[in-house]
């Protein structure tokens, strides 16, 4: 009897994130499965034991990727505002048929989860407030680096930015125009911006102190 090649987990996991992104948990069945993946209902079931199983790891594949992507973005120096506004411009400039422009999956999956799928609810919620926390902490650093007052509050402000980020992948998600989408970007962007308090003495001159000892010419 021959026997079937072996599976690329990743390759796997990268067909079957687009297809559940796609349709949905429950609108994908087992023959969609088998087609994007290129395998028999047993391999699939070997590898990652269920339907549920192989959902849950795509839903923390792309989380990571997600927590990756916004670190990314973060890590560059400079201004965390003008990196947040940044990150929710990036937003307008995707692919309109990509697969960048639909509705957050981990938002999806809190929304169709039905009371049954108490796996799929939670692995879903923990994601969502993970993506909260590294948000928070963003802020946390702009309170820091003294471009948010010191009485704001971190953990509100992370809750704001995740409902506008969530908004304007929704519209992308509904197909909303290129120009409209951009200018709802723009919006909350500058939303974002405007946080930011005018440096006070102390962070000025410590601001002009580099400059200071940098030899002329």
């Amino acid at each position: 009897m021959r026997r079937a090649p072996p599976y690329d987990r990743d390759k796997a996991l990268d067909a079957a994130t687009e297809l559940f992104w796609r349709k949905g948990y429950h609108a994908t069945s087992l023959k969609d499965l088998e087609a994007a993946l290129g395998m028999k209902p047993g391999s699939i079931y070997a590898a990652f034991k269920s339907k549920e199983a192989l959902f849950l790891a795509c839903l923390d594949r792309y989380a990571r990727r997600s927590r990756e992507a916004l670190r990314a973005q973060l890590g560059r120096g400079g201004s965390m505002l003008a990196a947040l506004a940044d990150h929710l411009r990036a937003h307008a400039r995707q692919n309109p048929g990509g697969a960048e422009a639909r509705a957050c999956m981990i938002v999806k999956t809190m929304l169709e989860a039905t009371p049954d799928e108490s796996r799929l609810a939670a692995g879903a919620r923990t994601h969502f407030e993970q993506m909260r926390a590294e948000f928070a902490a963003a802020f946390e650093r702009a309170r820091a680096m003294g471009e948010l007052a010191p009485d704001a509050d971190p953990a509100l402000l992370a809750a704001r930015y995740q409902a506008a980020l969530t908004a304007l992948r929704v519209e992308a998600h509904r197909g909303a125009a290129a120009d409209e989408l951009a200018a709802l970007a723009e919006s909350l962007a500058q939303e974002v911006e405007r946080l930011r308090v005018a440096p006070g003495p102390a962070r000025a001159a410590a601001a002009e102190a580099p400059r200071a000892a940098q030899p002329a010419g």
